[in-house]
């Protein structure tokens, strides 16, 4: 496997070859047809390029007539996307990409940021006790609501791979919080959401519990890039704080 990948990003190592796959993409072509796109490249160095395509399996040629022509197989990239873009992360890969595009339709005007939020709280409960709060739990502690004013919402959290952190009201309206990616219950949860903020903007936050004492260490990282404002870091390092140094340990503490 290792050595077809090997192979793979050989093929793709060279400007040209990358171009020729994205003409064979729009439709199969010849080699003579090829050549028409490269004005300034011998016909010689197509063939050999062709040929390493071919090498990579990134290209299969096909006889017709006195012709060869060119047809794009795409089943070497899908094989390096499933390698390295597992299915929970499917989500997170297309909203980054969503965010590039925006940025680049606004020409560039809007001004690219980030921050990382790390925090870290002792909690005098066992390790399983606060997971269960931090998930199954949630509804009974989390405050913050993105629901209208007024309104009553539920929380609900499924903390498994692919499961949601969902807030709902009424009776189809609601908003997600956050998406779970990976999951090693009850050491560490992974999640990608918004968490608030809104626009072009990927963010993700994970929690890792570790057992101290007879209590548990609960740590938090959260990460965001994109359009951010700029108050939007501040105020979810308050956020957290209360969330989980006021309202979780609260709750979990005095059970």
């Amino acid at each position: 496997m290792d050595e077809e990948l090997s192979t793979v990003f050989k093929a793709l190592g060279h400007p040209i070859r990358r171009q020729i796959l994205d003409i064979l993409k729009q439709s199969p072509k010849t080699t003579g047809e090829l050549d028409e796109y490269f004005p300034d490249v011998t016909r010689y160095a197509i063939m050999k390029h062709l040929r390493i395509l071919e090498e990579g399996n990134l290209v299969v040629v096909r006889r017709e007539g006195k012709y060869k022509r060119n047809f794009l197989n795409a089943v070497p990239l899908q094989e390096m996307h499933n390698r390295w873009v597992g299915k929970y992360m499917q989500t997170t890969a297309s909203s980054l990409l969503n965010l590039r595009s925006t940025v680049r339709q606004k020409g560039g005007k809007e001004k690219m940021s980030e921050f990382r939020i790390e925090q870290e709280l002792f909690i005098d409960a066992p390790r399983e006790e606060v997971f269960k709060a931090l998930t199954e739990k949630v509804e009974d502690w989390w405050e913050f609501r993105i629901a209208p004013k007024g309104v009553t919402s539920h929380f609900t959290f499924d903390p498994v791979p692919g499961g949601q952190f969902i807030e709902t009201w009424g009776e189809n309206e609601g908003a997600i919080w956050g998406n779970v990616y990976y999951v090693n219950a009850p050491a560490e949860i992974r999640l990608f959401g918004h968490l608030g903020m809104q626009g072009a903007v990927n963010s993700a936050y994970t929690y890792r519990l570790l057992e101290k004492e007879k209590g548990t260490v609960l740590q938090l990282s959260h990460t965001a890039s994109g359009v951010i404002q700029e108050q939007w870091e501040q105020e979810h390092k308050k956020g957290w704080d209360y969330l989980l140094g006021n309202l979780l340990k609260n709750y979990v503490e005095k059970k």
